[in-house]
């Protein structure tokens, strides 16, 4: 009697079911026989090492690629999905890692693009738009001006505004592809209140991330991608962080930490005096002096926006500035870029793709990229494909980056493994300085560790690096000098041997300005 009652009590269908899922490329299956199954009502996390299949598994429930093999259902009704269009009227919204924004339009544009609100079925309300994007963004704690230009946002506005896009859409399934590469602890905490508050409300969030801390903190369950399949789905509160890793890449969470001390006495790159202006005359970087010595990793810390960007763009000559940058000795402020390139400044750009690679094009002519007048690259006057192609297939064998071949677009790779073979071009021919701005963002344990440990390599045999990073244990682990910027300006110096996350977070945000 009590089985018969108990089976007859209806069983709420999961938001998300995929069975069978399988995806093939030439030369490799991203996805292979994947089965997931997501309750409405929870944050379900997918963890996996960057190639492991979890981009291709999300572009295939959004609507961007159709899988070979397998189910796709949504709220129990088997759906087929011909373009993101459908997914999105299926109440399924997606904020990607690469952002899908048009830098020239505002943010509210951006948000309405496609789903345009009209008066008397005409006319754009723009009105109505604004209230309601106001109203999501002060729900949410989202920050977001719908009036100002895309292109003048920091990236971690940036990605808010993404987050908006989704919510003024109405999906009831969000995927959140690592949300929080760009925040700081008190944002991150902030967004989780903000996610948890979303499935209090019955919405559903697929949350990928490489963060197994926060994954751990935030998900209700976490399923594990390796090699194109799933291997387990855990719950939260009977696994670790290492056993995660463990199941992810067969190995202990890395660590940062580096305490035995490269630094030399002798100055690879001094800024000094160094003023940005926004173009209404107001300094967005104000008056920055520092040294970087060979052998040092000197740290910048600070909240999204506040200047790191564009002190980055002077040093490399892409950003108008006034004061003094010096390498070596040797003043370069009035250099253009491609001198300061040739002179020994290397590059790591936080985002990779609109700074750091041409995404159409195959993983040799991405390494020439920025390096186009240095061996093996010409030979002479002219460009030496043999050469790239032979320097090309040395850094993905050295830097492991997992491809078909160097032939293929650079587009076909994952985040993690297009930001390997950035960092393989950037420490090739011998740096004398390197700008690693986010070097690990969006990155898995595995490459994240290998990234660390090339950096500590290079600086063990002196370079010097200017490390952005909005990872604070990487920052805290990596630098031998640690500042916080702050509006623009150097506030504090702290010790990266004893502070700890919280008291860093703290002197971004300028609670510990006075000390």
């Amino acid at each position: 009697m009590g089985e018969a009652d108990i089976s007859s009590q209806p069983v709420a269908a999961p938001a998300v079911e995929l069975v069978g899922i399988t995806k093939r490329f030439p030369g490799v299956v991203a996805n292979r026989d994947i089965h997931l199954s997501v309750a409405k009502g929870q944050i379900h996390a997918i963890v996996g090492e960057n190639g492991a299949g979890k981009s291709t598994l999300m572009k295939i429930l959004y609507g961007m690629l159709r899988p070979d093999e397998g189910v796709i259902s949504v709220d129990g009704t088997k759906v087929s999905f011909h373009s993101p269009a459908d997914a999105i009227a299926a109440g399924i919204g997606m904020v990607h890692q690469h952002f899908m924004l048009a830098d020239n339009l505002t943010v509210l544009e951006n948000v309405i693009l496609g789903s345009e609100p009209r008066k008397n079925g005409v006319a754009i309300d723009f009105a109505a738009a604004r209230r309601k994007i106001r109203e999501i963004s002060d729900a949410y704690g989202l920050g977001v001006d719908p009036d100002v230009l895309v292109e003048d946002l920091g990236v971690g506005t940036r990605q808010r505004v993404e987050i908006l896009k989704v919510l003024y859409r109405g999906a009831r399934i969000l995927i959140l592809d690592e949300p929080t590469a760009v925040l700081v602890p008190h944002e991150v905490d902030e967004l989780f209140e903000n996610l948890k508050e979303l499935v209090r409300e019955g919405l559903t969030v697929i949350f990928i991330s490489h963060h197994l801390d926060e994954v751990l903190k935030v998900a209700d369950a976490i399923t594990v991608i390796r090699r194109g399949t799933t291997v387990a789905t855990v719950d939260p509160g009977s696994v670790t962080a290492r056993r995660l890793a463990e199941l992810m890449v067969g190995s202990e969470l890395p660590s940062p930490e580096t305490r035995e001390s490269t630094v030399t006495d002798v100055v690879a790159l001094s800024v000094r005096g160094l003023t940005v202006r926004s173009p209404d005359g107001r300094p967005v970087v104000d008056d920055v002096s520092f040294d970087v010595r060979k052998g040092e990793v000197l740290g910048i810390a600070g909240v999204e926006g506040n200047g790191q960007a564009e002190l980055v763009e002077a040093i490399m000559g892409m950003r108008a500035s006034t004061g003094a940058i010096l390498l070596e000795g040797q003043d370069i402020s009035h250099w253009p870029t491609l001198k300061r390139r040739e002179a020994g400044v290397a590059f790591i750009p936080e985002d990779r793709h609109r700074h750091g690679l041409l995404l159409e094009s195959p993983l040799w002519e991405n390494r020439i990229l920025g390096h186009q007048t240095k061996r093996p690259n010409v030979k002479g006057p002219w460009i030496d494909r043999a050469g790239a192609r032979r320097d090309t297939q040395r850094i993905v064998e050295v830097y492991d980056v997992r491809t078909p071949g160097i032939e293929v677009d650079a587009a076909a790779l994952s985040g993690g493994n297009q930001q390997k073979l950035i960092v393989g071009r950037e420490m090739s021919g011998d740096p004398v300085f390197l700008i690693a701005a986010h070097p690990t963002r969006g990155v898995d344990v595995g490459a994240q560790a290998a990234i660390w440990d090339h950096l500590r390599r290079a600086r063990a045999e002196g370079l010097a690096v200017l490390l952005i990073s909005a990872d604070l244990d990487e920052l805290i682990g990596l630098s031998d000098t640690l500042k916080v910027i702050l509006r623009g300006r150097l506030v504090a110096d702290v010790d990266p041997a004893s502070v700890t996350p919280e008291e860093l977070g703290s002197a971004m945000t300028g609670a510990g300005e006075a000390a």
